[in-house]
């Protein structure tokens, strides 16, 4: 049932003058800092400074509607239990996403600023940023995949969960083999790394396009159709018991990436031509 010698995984966490910092709080620090540092640089390369020197209050509306948004998703779609607000785990990404958009909306919007043209910078941004940010979830051993024996199995004795028998059927709901003591450890695939990997495919294939001569805000339709195929594929490895017979087997967030895909379709397509009300993404050059 289990891999001979696979990688055996610790979280990763340290105490400073009496404070627990864990891998998971440093990777998400992180991740909105290099957001934040993209963002400025990229809207200042494109002459928008006015928008640039706002970044950072974009940003904090970024960080709070992403926890909130991830909550409310968690217990609105996978625990149905409102105590789950103020616990530590439950930080879902399709949640945090849409949180994050809609707060980010009304900020740009009471700031009297061009949401299209913060959102063409924010896909390179959130990839970037996505890409360091899962990290903290291996620093942690939280969202991990299936069971699997093969090359680069990982055990999570200390995950959260833990990846042990007993866990992996309370939490989601994965069969138990006969003979297998409930304690025993059982080696699942790594997605976390998988994650890392896309994301920074992600934020490199939209770091090469952001020259594009299309209109602003075309760059965050390929965004999300680049998330949304990045999770779609990932939702296939993941240990998850919310998945749908009607839809062949597919998760609620797999449902979500391709209702994404289609967003970023759609936006994609909406901004192709630059036109009246519909910018290009450098600022005219004052003659």
């Amino acid at each position: 049932m289990t891999l001979a010698n696979p990688i055996i995984h610790h979280p990763f966490n340290f105490g400073i003058g009496g404070f627990n910092l864990t891998g998971f709080g440093i990777a998400v620090l992180l991740a909105f800092l290099i957001a934040q540092i993209v963002s400025e640089r990229e809207l200042a390369r494109r002459g928008r400074d006015i928008e640039a020197t706002a970044v950072s209050d974009v940003l904090f509306a970024a960080l709070l509607g992403t926890i909130l948004g991830a909550k409310l998703y968690y217990v609105a779609v996978v625990t149905h239990d409102v105590r789950d607000l103020f616990s530590r785990g439950g930080f879902v990404f399709w949640g945090g996403f849409m949180g994050s958009v809609a707060l980010c909306y009304l900020t740009i919007r009471y700031k009297k600023l061009s949401f299209v043209r913060f959102a063409d910078v924010a896909g390179i941004a959130i990839a970037a940023g996505y890409a360091v940010g899962r990290t903290g979830c291996w620093a942690v051993g939280d969202d991990y995949g299936r069971v699997y024996t093969g090359p680069l199995a990982v055990a999570f004795p200390d995950g959260a969960p833990p990846s042990t028998a007993i866990s992996m059927y309370q939490n989601f709901h994965v069969p138990m083999e006969p003979g297998v003591s409930p304690n025993t450890v059982l080696s699942v695939v790594p997605t976390q790394l998988m994650e890392v990997a896309m994301g920074l495919a992600m934020f490199g294939i939209l770091w090469r396009l952001r020259d594009h001569k299309h209109a602003e805000g075309w760059l965050f339709g390929v965004y999300c159709v680049l998330a949304g195929i990045e999770r779609f594929i990932v939702e296939f490895f993941r240990a998850k018991d919310d998945r749908f017979p009607w839809a062949g087997g597919l998760s609620i967030a797999q449902v979500i990436a391709l209702g994404i895909v289609l967003v970023g379709i759609v936006i994609m397509s909406a901004r192709k031509e630059v036109g009246p009300g519909r910018s290009a993404i450098s600022a005219p050059v004052p003659v």
